[in-house]
């Protein structure tokens, strides 16, 4: 039966698909050509995910489709809306835990099957504005802090009303009034973790290109959950990213303490560095990225961060530890044919006190095979010291879009 409807939704998905697009134009002037000559995507990824886990008496092997629908009208007195509809579905058998299914003897891989609404919103478009209120993706820079999961089958959206300001052809202001987030955790609201995040939050960013090689960042990310006390904070911060030569050099600074209803007093900072460049037909980069401790009672946190780009594909440390996390890695990355090649290479530590906790490799090649079509093997090995259990994790996807 799972079969049948996945195959039902596929169908649907391309008709949708050839009938929407077909008259595709960006302008209208009713509201009717606003939807008959709007825009539409389909994306289907299919990802085999297998996770050994020291700790865990079986391995994890996850086979599942994510089936989305992007639809997007034309502009009809500078306002238009979207709507994207994702559907996960799981091919054979449940032998992993997605935290909802209670399948505990297995390692965790938090992509739960079922249908959900990943954006629904209207946007209103001027010189220099824009506005946006609904169910939206907002990625703020690297996303270390604010992003959207995309790595997951079920990403991470926010119910928000956002505003953008071009002050300047070098200046962007982007504020986001955030009442609810979206998270990973799929459709089932029983599990381990909340589905979503009960909302009071504010995000503000600023970005500023001092010229066309250097830009600098400021932000504030003051986050209150209600179903999630501990995970509430205020943080500000600020970016840099510049080139010299044929070098990139990124670097970041932050302070964090409670905010609101968080039951525990705390203060820590962020920093990291990471400088690459090209090294023959490779780019090689080294970084340095500190998750500071408060005395090691608390860690800083960012739980809206797109946090599989960071600290290691294995995700080992989606928690931050409460002594902190040091992390120093490298980084390569380059070709080999058409096929793009990265590997990286993370050293453990705690923030406060002694320790050691662990390595990991990564390693990645990714095809593309057309416009269309992409295909990517993906490999992480975490060999835990003093927190956590070994971990390795492997992973297929296949992407197609149109």
């Amino acid at each position: 039966m799972a079969h049948q409807q996945t195959g039902f939704w596929i169908g649907a998905l391309l008709i949708s698909t050839h009938t929407f697009a077909a008259t595709a134009s960006p302008q209208a002037e009713t509201p009717i050509e606003m939807l008959t000559r709007g825009s539409a995507q389909l994306d289907l990824r299919y990802r085999y995910e297998y996770v050994d886990q020291d700790n865990r008496p079986e391995n994890a092997h996850s086979s599942t489709l994510r089936s989305r629908l992007t639809l997007t009208s034309a502009e009809l007195a500078k306002i238009s809306a979207g709507v994207e509809l994702d559907y996960v579905s799981r091919l054979g058998a449940e032998r992993y835990n997605t935290l909802a299914n209670g399948r505990t003897r297995y390692p965790v891989v938090p992509d739960a099957d079922g249908f959900s609404l990943n954006q629904a919103w209207l946007r209103y478009r001027d010189d220099g504005l824009t506005a946006t209120a609904g169910r939206q993706r907002i990625l703020h820079g690297s996303q270390r802090f604010v992003g959207g999961v995309g790595w997951r089958q079920n990403e991470q959206t926010y119910d928000a009303t956002r505003v953008e300001l071009d002050l300047s052809p070098d200046w962007r202001v982007d504020y986001a009034y955030v009442w609810d987030v979206d998270r990973i955790f799929g459709p089932d609201t029983g599990g381990v973790q909340p589905r979503r995040f009960d909302s009071d939050s504010h995000f503000l960013r600023s970005d500023y290109r001092l010229d066309e090689d250097h830009q600098v960042s400021a932000f504030s990310y003051l986050l209150d959950f209600d179903n999630a006390f501990a995970a509430s904070s205020q943080t500000y911060g600020l970016e840099y990213s510049g080139k010299f030569g044929p070098a990139k050099l990124t670097a970041a600074a932050a302070r964090q303490s409670d905010y609101r209803d968080n039951p525990t007093d705390y203060e820590t900072n962020y920093y990291m560095a990471e400088l690459a460049a090209p090294v023959g037909k490779t780019t090689v980069g080294v970084g340095y990225e500190v998750l500071g401790s408060d005395s090691g009672r608390v860690g800083f946190a960012t739980p809206l961060a797109t946090l599989h780009k960071f600290n290691g594909w294995a995700d080992a440390f989606l928690v931050t530890p409460a002594a902190g996390l040091r992390d120093a890695y490298v980084t390569v990355a380059g070709s080999a044919g058409p096929v793009k090649l990265a590997a990286a290479y993370h050293d453990y530590e705690p923030d406060h006190g002694s320790g050691d906790f662990g390595s990991e490799w990564n390693l990645a090649a990714t095809l593309p095979i057309s416009k269309q079509w992409m295909a990517q093997l993906k490999y992480a090995n975490f060999q835990a010291r003093d927190v956590g259990a070994d971990l390795a994790k492997a992973w297929l996807t296949v992407q197609f879009r149109y």
